[in-house]
Order: C-alpha cells, then sequence, then structure tokens
C-alpha cells in the first residue's frame, strides 16, 4: 500500500458523497482531481482492488471503495504505515484539530497548530508532512476530500482526544 492509494480511495468517497457524475470517474478526471499521475493511479486502483478496499461496480465499471475495511485501516493501521510528527513552523493549511471540521470541537493545549507546508498558506504552524505530495492543492478544491484528510491527520498523529473525535466524525460523515 502506498500513501496515493489513500488519497485516492478518500477521493473516491467525497465523490460518492458529492453524486459526482460517472464521466468524472476516468483516470484523466481523477487525475486532473488528485495530482496522481495516470499510472500511478492505474496501479493505486489495481492495489486497492487486490487487497480488497475497492471493488468496481458491476453495472458500471464505477470503482467503489469499501467502506467498512477503509475504516478499520484508518482507525487501526494507519498511525503505524504512514506515521508523522509534527516538524518546524511553516505556512500552511490547517490540517488535524486546527481544519474547520474540527474547529472548536477539541481544544489545543498549545497555540501551534497542525499544517501542511504550502507556500499560499495564510496560517503559520508546525508541518506535518501529507499523505502525499499533492494533498493540499487535492484539499482547496474539495472540501468534502479536505475534511477527510484532516480527519485522517488526527488520527495519524496519534493524540488519544483528537483521534478519538476525528474517529467518530470519520465513522459518522463518511463511513456510514
Amino acid at each position: 500500500m502506498k500513501s496515493q492509494d489513500i488519497l485516492l480511495m478518500l477521493k473516491l468517497i467525497s465523490m460518492e458523497k458529492s453524486g459526482a457524475p460517472e464521466a468524472d470517474y476516468s483516470v484523466r478526471q481523477l487525475e486532473a482531481f488528485t495530482g496522481i499521475s495516470k499510472s500511478e493511479l492505474s496501479a493505486a486502483l489495481n492495489r486497492c482492488i487486490r487487497v480488497g478496499l475497492v471493488a468496481r461496480d458491476h453495472q458500471t465499471g464505477i470503482p467503489k471503495v469499501n467502506r467498512k475495511a477503509l475504516l478499520g485501516f484508518l482507525l487501526n493501521g494507519i498511525r503505524y504505515v504512514f506515521p508523522v510528527k509534527p516538524a518546524e513552523l511553516v505556512r500552511g493549511t490547517p490540517t488535524s484539530f486546527a481544519a474547520p471540521v474540527m474547529e472548536g470541537k477539541v481544544m489545543s493545549a498549545g497555540d501551534t497548530i497542525n499544517v501542511w507546508p504550502d507556500a499560499a498558506g495564510k496560517t503559520k504552524g508546525q508541518a506535518i508532512a501529507p499523505l502525499f505530495k499533492s494533498v493540499t492543492t487535492a484539499a482547496k478544491a474539495d472540501p468534502k476530500l479536505y475534511e477527510l484528510l484532516a480527519l485522517v491527520d488526527a488520527v495519524r498523529i496519534g493524540n488519544v482526544r483528537e483521534a478519538q473525535l476525528a474517529a467518530q466524525l470519520l465513522e459518522k460523515e463518511f463511513f456510514k
């Protein structure tokens, strides 16, 4: 499994939640939405299908995420497979407990928030390595994807309160 596999599956969930048209599921469109190259998208989709995290719809051929399996992996394994630790102070896009999806739902122990490094970002915080290099661009274009990625980061960072709240929000909002 690679980090772009997670980005792809989260984008597929976001698209399904928003009722995206069938044409948006083409490799070309997915490349534009995620910033993952066409060859890597194809490889990521094949990896996800092979391990049972994605299956193609029998009628339309559209890839569908096995939400229950993905949620299990996100809650129990992602912090070990794609660990992250806050680093230096940078400008960027808020993530984890600082993202709008968790804003006001949990109190921080300090003034420093977590951000994905982004030269165009307006917020200063500790750098968190995104799951994939194109995460900030993809998240700016899709608010639901941004929410999913920020919640996954809260689980990846591993602070107990934030991770528990993120798990509840993931399950309630995206994985029912």
